[in-house]
């Protein structure tokens, strides 16, 4: 290993260099990193979702990313808006380390708006890895091969939100060839943005039905037990079922659980003040990420 002040380089068969890069057909020969190498030595989950992610998708992101830490075990991801940031900036929250594989040089912020979550880790919060020459801006091509090493560096990858023929999606396949575990979230048959994940768990993708069900699977494939309780009970009435099956607008809404209009308005409106309920742009309600993560409830 070669460090100059915070940056560092790893290569290929010297120390510190990521064993589980080896079962790559072509192992990079050189791993540019800022941060803490160490975080790379730990075992390792990765967590992947969509970018433009639904208040579901982020909040099992973030429950990802809270298990894992919890179970002692470093959060890898890719740092792009949405779940991506989400699940790193939930593993620090929670006291964990997570390591963001970029897809430009490691030096460099992208995108902008996860300069809060480059910026901590760059401060003790973990790693970023790159197999780009430093400086290097945005490619294309770049970024597959990003996936591909998100994939490789951990035992298993969860894939939180995706929809069909997305770059999360080339990730799992990643996982897939390199005989990876793929962990997948089921969402609503009738969210795009869940497509993908209900298709790799048709595939045979391991379903995580709950969060208890994600500290079972990693005990099992890390051997490492979790060292807290599992989440609180959000359970609900039919409006709040209703709209965790799939966010809908009021009139669809109304005729799903048999109400009138302006009473469901009443209910959304009553929800959106006690921060459970938020409105999407295009005029469909959603369960806010508070409410996934059960910081509030509600009996209505």
């Amino acid at each position: 290993m070669v460090r100059d002040v915070d940056r560092w380089v790893l290569s290929r068969g010297g120390q510190g260099y990521p064993s589980a890069l080896e079962d790559l057909a072509a192992p990079p020969e050189t791993l540019f990193g800022i941060g803490s190498p160490e975080a790379l030595a730990g075992p390792c989950l990765s967590i992947v979702g969509a970018r433009r992610a639904t208040p579901y998708g982020l909040s099992v992101a973030e429950m990802a990313a809270r298990v894992a830490v919890e179970c002692g075990i470093t959060v890898v991801s890719g740092g792009a808006m949405g779940c991506d940031h989400a699940a790193g900036t939930a593993a620090l929250d929670a006291g964990g380390r997570t390591v963001i594989v970029s897809g430009c040089g490691a030096d460099v912020v992208y995108p902008h708006s996860s300069r809060d979550l480059y910026a901590r880790v760059r401060n003790g919060g973990g790693a970023v890895v790159s197999m780009e020459p430093w400086g290097s801006g945005p490619r294309r091509w770049s970024f597959p091969k990003r996936n591909t090493l998100i994939a490789a560096l951990s035992r298993v990858l969860v894939v939180t939100e995706a929809g069909l023929g997305s770059g999360t999606m080339s990730t799992a396949d990643a996982a897939g060839e390199l005989d990876r575990v793929v962990y997948a979230i089921p969402g609503s048959i009738f969210s795009p943005n869940s497509s993908g994940t209900n298709q790799l768990i048709a595939d045979g993708a391991r379903i995580i039905a709950d969060e208890q069900s994600l500290g079972v699977s990693i005990a099992l494939d890390y051997g490492l037990a979790r060292m807290a309780p599992c989440g609180p009970d959000r359970t609900g009435g039919p409006v709040m079922s209703a709209l965790v099956a799939s966010p809908a607008r009021p009139d669809e809404l109304a005729a799903r659980v048999n109400e009138g209009v302006l009473t469901v308005m009443r209910t959304l409106t009553d929800y959106e003040a006690r921060g459970i309920v938020e409105r999407l742009p295009d005029g469909r309600y959603s369960p806010t990420r508070a409410y996934f993560l059960g910081h509030n409830g509600t009996s209505r």
